[in-house]
């Protein structure tokens, strides 16, 4: 893996990069990037992963123009071209699945693929859903894994002063797109049917931060879209349940590529 700084649309931008072959866009969540992962590094052994901190988070600047999702989706395609990238597969996870399905309904030019990992984004009626502004640190980390020995490992360890600034950083910009409404855009549904490309939705069973019958829901209005729940398995799929969730992406990735 390798880091570099690129600027997009004004805004210097952290980017990872790792592997060979078919362009892969990883979209981080609202914990933020800047970390090659094992999930990462797994499907770097198949693709040629790009992986920006977006917008407000981490080591990314936090330009002027930052202010709403749809923002970070014109950054995502400005990104695409600005790199002269064609043919991606864009992988988004949570909060990065939201900024990539916006991305995807104003365009698909440059797209090969969607995966949505838990995404947030849509609201469904009479579906109670946690308020996690409001909750404790202890309480965002253990709602990320239905197994809790991964949650009590992540708080065992002491942040240093850099972590604690980073993770700050984060929320403010977290809370910046989706503070209001909470964790959806009004208007996304209206527009998923623009989706032309092969998509991919994958659901933690037991997401204890967006309950897995949203799977279903985006499936619905994502054409041809196709959904996967992964049994036993949180909010972070990616995390809790690695070579299962890898193995499921490179399987769909191998026959969207074709």
């Amino acid at each position: 893996m390798i880091e570099e700084f690129v600027t997009i649309a004004g805004c210097r931008t952290l980017v990872q990069r790792g592997g060979e072959g078919p362009p892969l866009l990883w979209l981080h969540g609202a914990g933020g990037g800047g970390r090659w992962t094992p999930a990462l590094a797994r499907l770097a052994e198949r693709h040629a992963v790009i992986a920006p901190e977006m917008p407000g988070f981490g080591r990314t600047d936090t330009p002027d123009w930052f202010d709403t999702i749809h923002d970070v989706a014109y950054f995502v395609l400005d990104l695409l071209k600005a790199l002269d990238i064609s043919g991606a597969h864009l992988v988004g996870a949570s909060l990065g699945g939201w900024v990539a399905a916006e991305a995807a309904v104003r365009s698909t030019d440059r797209l090969a693929s969607l995966t949505l990992i838990g995404p947030a984004g849509l609201h469904m009626k009479g579906v109670p859903r946690p308020d996690t502004f409001l909750w404790t640190e202890e309480q965002a980390t253990r709602a990320l894994f239905h197994d809790q020995s991964l949650a009590d490992a992540l708080l065992a360890a002491e942040p240093d002063e850099a972590e604690i600034d980073r993770r700050l950083k984060n929320r403010f910009a977290t809370a910046r797109l989706a503070w209001s409404p909470r964790w959806h855009d009004p208007h996304l549904h209206k527009w998923l049917h623009r989706i032309d490309v092969p998509t991919l939705i994958l659901w933690g069973a037991e997401d204890a931060v967006l309950p897995a019958v949203y799977a279903q829901h985006w499936a619905g209005l994502v054409p041809g879209s196709e959904a996967v729940v992964v049994a036993d398995c949180g909010h972070s799929p990616q995390v809790e349940k690695t070579e299962a969730f890898c193995a499921i992406v490179e399987e769909f990735l191998g026959r969207a590529g074709r």
